[in-house]
Order: structure tokens, then C-alpha cells, then sequence
């Protein structure tokens, strides 16, 4: 086996198995995985530097494709179903030996790397990719070790990924040719027949999932965070891809500490993560401006398209995918904390994206409203995000997040619940969708109003200001926020028709109450006080 670069001198490729590759490029470094990539013909540089890539024919997570090995050591902890597929040690082990077959006579890009930026958490990964630029993104999303620490590297979790092996569905037990199949007990993630890399990441934020509430109590948030210049008020923001975790997390007033993973232990939340993964459809530097300059050399654009005839990004354009977007290390942000560690959070944001149009921008929750919403974990998919979707639709994900939990919705919801009363927070839920009608009436609520209202929030303000109780979601809705008109805050206000307003509401009101039903046994008077309930005089 021939290889390049600084290679782990404590355990190379024989310890994952792989006894034989073409070659081996051990930990390059961003110019020249780059320089790789491009020789590769994997991509294209822009105007600004950063190189330009096709994930293919996913765009986005296949979450039917996605695959837990079910053993004696999961078995009784996963929660199996849609969500978590279980999938046998033979079936994994079959594909797991045609993939070593398959990387007999090609070149592999090895990346050492962490996940987790407070040490007494972290994971060690080693990640094995066939494409330069996958190695590029792990470069970009993981945390890197210092050189010196490259020499006695132990990794305790594995990735492989080759986007052009596929598996046979007739013999290998999948449903179609492409996968992504975590194996906790061979501490494993195989990727096959998808390029797209938001797979990788989301692999190992389903183990960080599994593992840190079982093994070391600490809740895991599918959020981002931020915190003050003067460090001592961390704001987390949870929410499903394409809410706003990434948009509102970056804000230039405040420090970046992570932008979509994070823990939350007894003494800090912590990033998993060493970058940031941002959706740039009709991205622009005015709205914003911190991403948009991030975009510089060693960033990685994903099914993003040129203007004609320059290097310039049509940000625009959606000839491949909604799902456009962006890869880049977190020190592509001028405003960061190094390490990615804040304080305990005083104020936590739900962000919702509502395809009806009825949730107010901004709500104030009770402890019991805040742990039915989470349990909830509603908003809308919105295209790009999951292959196969074009419009807004109308979901439910638990603890904003489903797709990437292993346990029960319960047991983090349990975490969160006693985390919020040891230490006071403050809990909203904030509308970044539709206002003055659902999808294709009404309009997306400006950015601008939703920046206000959550600096409104940080700062106090919201504090000292009246509050009306909305009458079918039961929640407190300011009357007023500086910079945000009044009308705005009330939906109702934003709509023509009263009659309409109150009959979309109810719809909606009664799909929390279905989807809730799964749960109710486990739930309490308290959360159960927080279930939106029905406008009589508009039901029917």
C-alpha cells in the first residue's frame, strides 16, 4: 500500500480492515485536497476560491436509506421504526466486505479528526472518503487535531464512505441501491451510492446521539449557539434544516459558537462540530452578510451554478436543487468563541418554519408549553432539504430533530425538561415561516422582523412589554417589539379573513393533537396544559 502525508503512526488502515488500497493520502491538508479535487475533475473554483461540486443524484439526506445495525447491544435501547431502521450484522457485514473489494484498486483520502469541542466528550473519528472534496468536507466540519496528535491518532469511530459502490437491494437487504448504515457495535458508518455529504455529518451526530445521553448524560440538541460579547448569555436555537439555526445563529453583535450540533452538560453547551453547513439559496451580503463572506478559499459550494460566462455564484439559480449549499471551517466567521464552548443558556429558541401561516412570529412559552413543543418538534420540510420534496410540507419531528435520534423521543425530551427548570431559561417559539395566509397566499416573514424580535428577546425588552394569549395555541404573544410593526406579531392581523384565519388554525391544532397521541402516555398534566385546543365557533 502506498501513502502520502502525515498518517497515523498508532493504528493505519488495517485496523478498519482494509488491508489493501490503490493508495492512501493520509490528513492533507485544504490546498491539497483542493488542488486534488480539480485534478479529479470533482469540482470548479469561483471568484472568491471556493470550489464548486455535484453531490449528484441526492441532493439532500435519504432518510428511508439510513440504516442502525440491530444487535445485542441495541436492541433494547433504539427506538426502532421508520426513523431508526434496524438492519442485521450479516446484511452489514456482506456489504461491509464488497466495499473493502471495492477500494482494493482505488485511492482513499484519510482524515483524523474530532467530534466535540469540549475534551472530556469529544469522538475521534477516522473517516475514509474515495472523493478529495468529501475529505475537504470533513476537514470543514470536523474538528482538527493539533499535528502532533496525528502521530498516536486512536480513532474509537470509523467512516467510509464511497458514493460509487452501490449495494444490491435483492442481496443485501436494502431498499435501493444507495445507504448510510451506522454499526455501534463495530463503531461504523458505511456510505454507499449518494454523494451527498450532508450524510457524513449526520452519521456521527446520530451516534454523538446515542452515546452521550447513555454513556455520559449529556443531552445532544439538533441546535445552534451563540452568546454575548461579554460571554454570559448563551442563546440556543433548535430547529430542522432550512428554519434558520444557521442564519440566526450568525449574528455580527454576538459570538458564533456552533451552528446546527451541540451538547449541553453540566457545566457548558459545547459544538460538535469545527464548521458550518449553510443553505445559500438566494443568499446575498446584505441579509447575510457573515455567511456570504464566508465563502472564501476552502469552502465548498454544493449544486450550486455560475452566472453565464464568469466564475461568479448565481445564488439564485435552482437548476440542480433548493438544497443549495454551503461547507466552511467556523473561523470563515469573524465572530466566534474558540473553543465552540459557551455558558448554560438563558434563553432557548424553537424555530418553526409554518407552512399555514397561523403561529405567531414570536410566542413566549411556559415550562409545559416549551416540553410539548419539543415533544412535537413541528415545521415544514422545505425542498431540497430530503430527496423528493418540492413544497413546503407539514411535519412533526420530535425534539426538532427525529431523524438523527436513536432513543425514544422521551428520554431527551426528559433531559431538556429538567435542564430548562435547574436553570431558568427563558423559552420561545419563534414563526420564520409564512404570515397573512399559508404557502402560496400569505409571505415569508422578513428576516429583518425576526432578527428584532430575537435581539428584543436576548436583550431584555420582551421583559417589560404587554402580552395578549393567543386563543387557540395558548401561548403569550408580545403587543408590541421595537423594530417589528404591530400587526405583524398578531397573525390573525395579517390575514383578510378572520373566518379563514380561525379554520387554518384549527386544521393545524388538530394535526398537534394526533400527532401528540403517540406520546401522550408518557406526558404529564403539565405538558399536556400546553396542547393547543380548537376554536369552537370555527370547527367544522
Amino acid at each position: 500500500m502506498e501513502e502520502f502525508g502525515l498518517k497515523s503512526q498508532k493504528t493505519g488502515l488495517e485496523a478498519t480492515g482494509i488491508k489493501k488500497v490503490k493508495e492512501a493520502h493520509w490528513n492533507l491538508t485544504a490546498a491539497e485536497l483542493i488542488e486534488t479535487a480539480i485534478q479529479n475533475k470533482e469540482g470548479h473554483l469561483t471568484d472568491t476560491g471556493a470550489i464548486m461540486c455535484d453531490t449528484g443524484k441526492f441532493t439532500g439526506r435519504s432518510p428511508k436509506d439510513r440504516y442502525i445495525v440491530k444487535d445485542s447491544y441495541t436492541e433494547e435501547k433504539v427506538w426502532w421504526g421508520n426513523i431508526n431502521i434496524p438492519f442485521s450484522p450479516e446484511n452489514f457485514d456482506r456489504i461491509y466486505n464488497k466495499m473493502l473489494g471495492y477500494l482494493e484498486e482505488r485511492k482513499v483520502y484519510v482524515r483524523d479528526a474530532y467530534a466535540g469541542a469540549d475534551k472530556t466528550h469529544r469522538l475521534r473519528l477516522r473517516v475514509i472518503n474515495t472523493m478529495a472534496w468529501h475529505n475537504l468536507f470533513c476537514y470543514n466540519m470536523f474538528i482538527r487535531p493539533e499535528e502532533y496528535k496525528l502521530k498516536d491518532f486512536d480513532p474509537n469511530f470509523t467512516i467510509i464512505c464511497c458514493p460509487e459502490f452501490e449495494a444490491d437491494p435483492e442481496t443485501d437487504g436494502v431498499r435501493q441501491e444507495n445507504f448510510a448504515i451506522v454499526n455501534f457495535t463495530k463503531k461504523m458508518i458505511l456510505i454507499g451510492g449518494t454523494a451527498y455529504s450532508g450524510e457524513m455529518k449526520k452519521g456521527i451526530f446520530s451516534v454523538l446521539n446515542f452515546l452521550l445521553p447513555t454513556e455520559e448524560g449529556v443531552l445532544p440538541m439538533h441546535c445552534s449557539a451563540n452568546m454575548g460579547p461579554e460571554r454570559h448569555d448563551t442563546a440556543i436555537y433548535f430547529g430542522l434544516s432550512g428554519t434558520g439555526k444557521t442564519t440566526l445563529s450568525a449574528d455580527p453583535n454576538r459570538l458564533l459558537i456552533g451552528d446546527d450540533e451541540h451538547g449541553w452538560t453540566d457545566k457548558n453547551v459545547f459544538n460538535f462540530e469545527g464548521g458550518c453547513y449553510a443553505k445559500v439559496i438566494n443568499l446575498n451580503a446584505e441579509s447575510e452578510p457573515d455567511i456570504y463572506n464566508a465563502i472564501t478559499y476552502g469552502a465548498i459550494l454544493e449544486n450550486t451554478r455560475f452566472q453565464p460566462n464568469t466564475r461568479n455564484v448565481d445564488y439564485k439559480n435552482v437548476e440542480v436543487t433548493e438544497n443549495t449549499r454551503v461547507s466552511y471551517p467556523i473561523e470563515n466567521i469573524k465572530n466566534i468563541i474558540q473553543p465552540s464552548i459557551g455558558g448554560i443558556p438563558k434563553n432557548i429558541f424553537f424555530l418553526t418554519l409554518d407552512a399555514f401561516g397561523v403561529i405567531p412570529p414570536i410566542q413566549r412559552l411556559s415550562k409545559g408549553q416549551a416540553m410539548y413543543h419539543f415533544i412535537s418538534g413541528y415545521t415544514s420540510k422545505v425542498a431540497g432539504t430530503e430527496a423528493g420534496v418540492t413544497d413546503p410540507e407539514p411535519v412533526f419531528s420530535a425534539c426538532f430533530g427525529a431523524p438523527f435520534m436513536p432513543l425514544h423521543p422521551t428520554a431527551y425530551a426528559e433531559m431538556l425538561g429538567a435542564k430548562m427548570e435547574e436553570n431558568n431559561v427563558n423559552v420561545w417559539l419563534i414563526n420564520t415561516g409564512w404570515t397573512g395566509g399559508p404557502f402560496g397566499v400569505g409571505s415569508r416573514i422578513k428576516l429583518k422582523f425576526t432578527r428584532a424580535m430575537i435581539s428584543a428577546a436576548l436583550s431584555g425588552v420582551l421583559d417589560n412589554v404587554g402580552y395578549r394569549t393567543h386563543s387557540i395555541f395558548g401561548a403569550e404573544i408580545p403587543l408590541t417589539c421595537p423594530g417589528v410593526p404591530n400587526e405583524i406579531l398578531s397573525p390573525r392581523e395579517t390575514w383578510k379573513n378572520d373566518e379563514a384565519f380561525y379554520k387554518k388554525a384549527n386544521e393545524l391544532a388538530v394535526m398537534f393533537n394526533k400527532n401528540f397521541d403517540k406520546f401522550r402516555e408518557f406526558a404529564n398534566e403539565e405538558i399536556l396544559a400546553g396542547e393547543p385546543k380548537k376554536n369552537p365557533k370555527y370547527e367544522g
